[in-house]
């Protein structure tokens, strides 16, 4: 019961969040299929995983990176959402929770790029932890597409390394944020065929890549329009002021 109240006080701030401090723009190709679905998606700030959990109000569990929960009151908010922590070196255990959560009836939200997006943009290589929970659980794979503008972020340094290099956030305050969700993808077979395994993983991803493209231009399509707009009220700046001048001294204008 804690649980789910504080999961929906959270959503209700983070929403408030994306509406207040972001351009927030969604497109969605395909309404969220009933039941249990794992959503997919890029991963170019840190707080995307607390923006995906507006997309649906059914309660999703993200797959989040151990050292986030260790930060103190937002690590235990996270625990009390009911989020699964990925321990470096041990995400098989976060795959079996997400497995049994997914099994009961739970949403789940998964990164297959596995951190954050590369500093300069793009995409990392998906990881084969999503291709296994699907085919596993038989749950449908929502891809789902973020963009967001790379000046904008704040990047900062943690100090937890791994055996590649440091830790990197990017936080992310204002600015525009583009989701496009897309289609219900479904997949079956052995879960032990390493080849469809990595076929599943790169199909996915390559989906999400398209997805995200698709929500940069809508960003790029937006600014035109609000230049465009922008540019009219200036162009016809003049004439509003000298409708205002003569409607301020009581002339009447024909």
């Amino acid at each position: 019961m804690l649980q789910k109240v504080w999961y929906r006080l959270g959503r209700y701030l983070v929403s408030l969040l994306l509406r207040g401090g972001l351009e927030l723009s969604i497109d969605w190709k395909a309404p969220i299929p009933p039941g249990a679905v794992i959503l997919a998606a890029n991963h170019p700030s840190t707080f995307d995983p607390a923006f995906l959990t507006t997309l649906t109000p059914n309660q999703i569990s993200v797959l989040i990176r151990e050292s986030l929960f260790k930060i103190p009151v937002f690590g235990l908010s996270l625990r009390l959402c009911g989020h699964i922590p990925v321990i470096y070196g041990s995400g098989q255990d976060a795959l079996d929770e997400a497995e049994k959560l997914l099994k009961a009836g739970r949403t789940i939200a998964i990164f297959p790029e596995g951190r954050i997006s590369p500093l300069e943009g793009g995409f990392n290589k998906p990881h084969s932890g999503l291709a296994r929970l699907a085919l596993k659980t038989g749950a449908p794979v929502i891809p789902v597409g973020i963009h967001l503008d790379q000046k904008q972020i704040y990047r900062v340094e943690t100090k937890e390394r791994t055996d590649d290099d440091i830790e990197i956030g990017a936080l992310y305050f204002h600015g525009p944020y583009a989701i496009t969700v897309g289609k219900a993808m479904s997949f079956t077979g052995d879960v032990n065929d390493r080849p469809l395994v990595t076929k599943i993983s790169e199909q996915v991803m390559r989906r999400i890549i398209v997805l995200s493209a698709e929500s940069a231009q809508r960003i790029q399509t937006n600014r035109r329009l609000n230049w465009l707009r922008a540019t009219r009220w200036w162009l016809w700046s003049p004439v509003r002021l000298v409708r205002y001048w003569y409607a301020f001294e009581g002339v009447k204008i024909n």
